[in-house]
């Protein structure tokens, strides 16, 4: 924290002092963009693809920096940052939210919650989506757009068949605690690392394994150092884009427009580039053979849907059973 306040202290003294008011009246709007993520991923892409729309909707009235693949902040240190106004935008895995006291969010952790795309698509953008958004505002966090990234595959150096052949292996999570719980239920042993230490430590044993999307695996080049993935499409990975409350509260409104609309058309770029990306980086990691890729049969499915269900019952302290209900029951219309 000292060293993200010192660091706002300083840029603000060199800017106070290194321009005068008229060239800070015609200087443009600098917003700061981080994610974890690299610029080929589909989050990656979405990012550029806002900073060329929001550059050319407010003509050049407002600059995006784009910093990927954790080259501002890491996972633990973005949240606090954009809090505190060293960075404008994030877009973090809705599991981040949790140290914010808003917990509410790993409802979108719970396994098998979303039976398929078009479920998730139509949650995510009705009342659950957009309620979950209102509860970060009381921390300064104002939500923009859900970024979908597809399901989590599950992968390590070992086949896995079954969920009892996940017992006493290290598993890589971002820091959900649903997630934590559902796999400490199949007997692994989850480990929250930064995403962008996770090639490093499964190359080197650090960790046993990892559960992420197919893009995300072959542009961190993951599964070259995992010998088995299994497409078991148990969770859903989306990113919630947002902005510090007071940093967009205080644009001009006409900017904000513009940024919003920037923000819409990134937004259905990324979702639809999401599923083709996917597609596309499961389909070359089958292509080069040294992956063994398992798709569970129907029967498996059940054995490992049967395995992972306790966790919403164990959730409900965590989240709330108003809110799990809630989300069951939107998801079963």
């Amino acid at each position: 924290m000292k060293q993200i306040k010192l660091a706002l202290c300083l840029a603000a003294l060199v800017a106070s002092l290194g321009m005068s008011g008229q060239a800070r009246a015609q200087a443009p709007i600098v917003i700061k963009f981080s994610h974890v993520v690299t610029d080929a991923a589909p989050k990656g892409k979405a990012a550029l693809k806002f900073k060329e729309l929001a550059e050319k909707y407010t003509n050049g009235r407002v600059k995006i920096e784009v910093y990927p693949n954790s080259t501002l902040y890491k996972d633990a240190e973005e949240m606090e940052a954009l809090q505190l106004g060293a960075v404008q935008i994030l877009a973090p895995s809705t599991a981040k939210f949790a140290p914010l006291g808003v917990k509410q969010f790993e409802v979108l952790d719970l396994p098998f919650l979303f039976k398929d795309q078009a479920t998730y698509d139509r949650m995510i953008n009705g009342p659950l989506g957009k309620g979950l958004f209102t509860r970060l505002e009381t921390k300064g966090v104002k939500g923009l757009a859900y970024w979908d990234n597809g399901f989590y595959l599950i992968s390590a150096n070992r086949p896995l068949i079954q969920p009892s052949d996940l017992k006493g292996l290290k598993i890589r999570i971002s820091g959900s605690k649903v997630d934590d719980q559902t796999l400490r239920g199949m007997g692994a042993n989850p480990q929250i690392m930064a995403f962008s230490e996770l090639y490093q430590a499964l190359q080197s044993g650090v960790v046993d394994g990892a559960q992420n999307t197919a893009s995300n695996y072959t542009t961190q080049k993951l599964n070259e150092v995992q010998k088995n993935i299994t497409t078991l499409y148990h969770i859903h990975l989306q990113y919630a884009v947002v902005v510090n409350k007071k940093f967009w509260d205080g644009l001009p409104a006409d900017i904000r427009t513009e940024l919003d609309k920037a923000m819409a058309e990134a937004t259905v770029s990324n979702n639809a580039n999401s599923v083709q990306d996917n597609e596309k980086a499961l389909a070359a990691i089958r292509a080069t053979g040294k992956t063994a890729i398992h798709d569970p049969t129907p029967d498996e499915m059940k054995v490992w849907r049967a395995a992972m269900m306790p966790v919403y019952a164990s959730a409900e302290s965590r989240i709330g059973k108003d809110m799990i209900d809630e989300a069951q029951k939107l998801a079963a219309q």
